[in-house]
């Protein structure tokens, strides 16, 4: 058995943690009325302004809400985010120890590198022996099924 959560199972994360962060940054974009036609603005000539700021909120908003969550969750004691806990895996170390908040940051922006050139970072989970995606090859991280240690694999060079 492979001791790696593979591509399908880590997607099927993904799928879990973006219906998870959509809910989430839409009921507190709502909250904040952020991302919103504000009706207040429209027919002035401050509308455009107006919804020029609520847009550039929203996507930030959004964009350090997903940062946090990814980062947070991967360097706390669940040492994965939601999704991957529901399908019972966790992101270590090459050595199975828990990651840190910079190596977590680190990690969620490498996805970003993974993603710009043509998602093949993340194809890489599929065919590499550790199942790691260019992004943990970065960040030096390992994504283990439940159940699964350290001491079940080597923790060799990347590169080798």
């Amino acid at each position: 058995m492979q001791p790696f959560g593979g591509f399908w199972l880590r997607f099927v994360a993904y799928v879990i943690d973006s219906i998870i962060l959509n809910v989430a940054m839409s009921a507190l974009g709502s909250v904040l009325g952020l991302g919103m036609m504000m009706p207040m603005g429209f027919g002035t000539e401050w509308g455009g302004y107006v919804m020029g700021a609520s847009l550039i909120g929203y996507v930030s908003v959004s964009f350090i809400g997903t940062w946090l969550y990814f980062a947070l969750l991967e360097c706390s004691s669940l040492q994965g985010t939601l999704g991957k806990k529901a399908l019972g895996m966790v992101v270590t170390d090459l050595d199975g120890n828990r990651i840190g908040f910079g190596r977590a940051t680190g990690r969620y922006f490498a996805k970003i590198l993974s993603a710009l050139i043509l998602l093949i970072g993340y194809f890489m989970i599929g065919w590499t022996r550790r199942k790691q995606g260019l992004h943990d090859m970065l960040a030096g991280t390992l994504v283990y099924k439940a159940g699964a240690t350290a001491a079940t694999t080597t923790s060799a060079s990347v590169f080798e």
